[in-house]
């Protein structure tokens, strides 16, 4: 046991240590423990701290330094196979927000550009080493692929072949990152292609990547969207839109896709229909950000398109977020200068917890292919 810890015997009569040990226990987590999973505490104050701030104290205080722990994506696993995050009290604040995103529109148009200042604004510094050369921050497809780059490749390739391309095919990508997507898909299948973003470095990145393609970048709500396309495809940008717009981003869709045409839908997705979100991704990482799940899609949906295809690859997100994971480990040095060492600790935490939800299965990652209902059907790739 490292001597930075805290020593059990010191607080074995801490309440608060207590009950925190034996919730840990039913999922195999000890604290101080040997096990790569198990957590090394280093201020007593932390167990009162996480029952009586739940996730958001969890993840703070791991920020704070307070604790450590050698695999975080499998104490991640652990607690999350076991629901322990169900056993937890929830904080007052939680409560209000939760109450909020249902009373509220918490991604209206003004709002709705808080995330892409807050998170993808963050810098192109830590991105473009962090990511695949498509600079894909969304899930790979690890079918048959061995590394990132590929796996982010085949995603690419896969999303393209369920549209089935065409050259000469108008194509829209909302929400469209770094330009990746749509690089790929008009060097490739030649098509033209409209992207849209709410981050101004992402527009500036995506720009340059594109140049001499038949490709347009824009700073745009999706909301103000008003042409038509061929085709048109979604690619991590649906976790961000929010309950109380999914009928409008779908009536949106509707408006923008022609007649014969297909939509993709690539999207992070919950098990359960709620408004719930993780308060600490919530204020660190993505700002009113909300997952779907099957039945606000399906409902969504409804009014206008026939789904044609359904596809679960969740489990891969895992394999994707430990690749970035190093991939941040092994650029660090390079960038420390322009970051705290907080922050290493809160994109740490970030990556692995992410990484164990998906590993435990608490979330999916779901490519949904919509028609208005195509003659014969229609055959979607895997």
């Amino acid at each position: 046991m490292s001597s930075s810890c805290i020593e059990e015997t010191a607080i074995k009569d801490n309440e608060w240590f207590r009950i925190v040990s034996e919730l840990l226990s039913h999922a195999g987590v000890a604290i101080n423990g040997n096990s790569p999973a198990d957590i090394q505490v280093k201020n007593p104050d932390f167990f009162k701290r996480i029952l009586q701030q739940g996730s958001l104290g969890l993840g703070e205080s791991y920020m704070d330094g307070w604790w450590d722990c050698d695999r975080l994506d499998l104490f991640f696993t652990k607690v999350l196979r076991n629901g322990l995050e169900n056993q937890l009290p929830h904080h007052f604040k939680d409560t209000l927000r939760i109450l909020s995103a249902r009373l509220f529109n918490l991604q209206n148009r003004k709002r709705a550009w808080i995330v892409g200042k807050e998170h993808y604004d963050l810098g192109n510094d830590l991105f473009t080493r962090m990511l695949d050369p498509f600079m894909q921050y969304s899930c790979g497809y690890w079918k048959k692929a061995t590394d990132l780059e590929t796996a982010q490749q085949d995603k690419l390739r896969m999303i393209c072949e369920k549209l089935q391309l065409k050259p000469g095919m108008t194509l829209l990508d909302i929400g469209c990152g770094w330009g990746g997507l749509a690089a790929f898909a008009a060097k490739n299948y030649g098509v033209s292609v409209y992207g849209v973003t709410i981050s101004a470095e992402q527009q500036k990145l995506a720009q340059a990547r594109c140049e001499g393609l038949d490709v347009t970048i824009l700073l745009q709500d999706y909301r103000d969207l008003a042409m038509q396309f061929d085709r048109i495809v979604s690619v991590g940008m649906f976790e961000h839109v929010g309950p109380k717009n999914y009928e409008t981003y779908f009536a949106v869709v509707n408006r923008c896709l022609k007649p014969e045409g297909i939509f993709l839908l690539h999207t992070i997705g919950s098990n359960k229909t709620d408004n719930n979100v993780d308060p600490w991704i919530n204020k660190y990482i993505f700002p009113n950000g909300c997952l779907p799940s099957v039945k606000h899609i399906a409902q969504a949906s409804e009014p206008y398109f026939v789904m044609e295809d359904w596809h679960n690859f969740g489990s891969d997100y895992d394999k994707t977020l430990m690749a970035w994971y190093q991939r941040f480990l092994a650029c660090w040095p390079e960038i420390a200068d322009n970051y705290s060492e907080r922050f290493k600790r809160m994109f740490t935490y970030y990556l692995n917890a992410c990484a164990g939800a998906f590993r435990a299965r608490d979330i999916q990652l779901w490519q949904v292919v919509f028609s208005r209902g195509i003659e014969n059907g229609l055959r979607v790739p895997r």
